[in-house]
């Protein structure tokens, strides 16, 4: 946030892939998982690491977004939070040049497979150095997606809510997740510490396997529909 060169660099790229991120629509593990909760059987909610809130697109009511959501944006400065949709309109207005540009670029197939899982895409240094960032409208301050990022802190309340979640539950499923990440193993570690069954859906290893009672390695959105037909049917 200290650098105008790394705010141009980001956004641009941003502003690029958020408009393929954001037609994403959620595949059959998100419809199972949503199927679930209907039926009753996933009373304690769900956390997801994604932050592509596809799971509310699904029809989750109780989800809890531990890593924040990329389709919102906050100030640095005095914290009102708006839509990316709304920021992205504004950073059309703000680079007319380079939008038609940048778009006829993303067109391409080399491109589009740049584009990231977190709404980023790849971009030359030379791509991006004309790009004009835009600025809360509130009170001038730096811009940020509503994420938690690499490196930094999953907000107190969102880790208080997943441990509380944990607490009540008397299982825990984990679908599509390596684990790798600490403020996810973690709520593993405190089912194991608990003792709570866990079962694990991933297609490899994770870092909560030594913690599991199964692991079934498999494709969540070929396997995980069938599985819960099975049981809740």
């Amino acid at each position: 946030m200290r650098s105008p060169q790394a705010q141009q660099r980001y956004w641009a790229r941003s502003f690029v892939a958020w408009q393929y991120f954001s037609r994403a629509q959620p595949n059959a593990a998100h419809d199972a998982l949503a199927a679930l909760e209907a039926r009753g059987s996933l009373q304690g909610g769900l956390i997801t690491q994604n932050v592509d809130g596809l799971h509310q697109q699904a029809g989750h009511a109780n989800c809890l977004d531990l890593h924040g959501r990329i389709d919102e944006v906050e100030c640095l400065e005095c914290g009102a939070a708006t839509p990316r949709a709304e920021l992205q309109q504004r950073l059309e207005a703000a680079n007319p040049s380079f939008a038609p540009r940048l778009r006829a670029l993303a067109a391409t197939s080399t491109s589009f497979s740049a584009v990231r899982a977190d709404g980023d895409m790849e971009l030359s240094a030379e791509e991006t150095r004309t790009f004009v960032v835009q600025r809360c409208t509130s009170c001038r301050g730096p811009l940020k997606p509503a994420v938690t990022f690499f490196g930094g802190s999953v907000p107190r309340a969102a880790t208080e809510a997943a441990f509380a979640a944990v607490d009540a539950a008397d299982s825990v499923l984990v679908v599509g997740s390596s684990m790798q990440v600490y403020s996810a193993f973690r709520l593993a570690r405190r089912a194991h510490e608990r003792g709570l069954p866990i079962a694990i859906l991933n297609v490899g290893p994770t870092r909560a396997d030594d913690l599991a009672a199964l692991h079934i390695h498999a494709d969540a959105a070929e396997l995980l529909p069938g599985v819960i037909d099975e049981v809740t049917g």
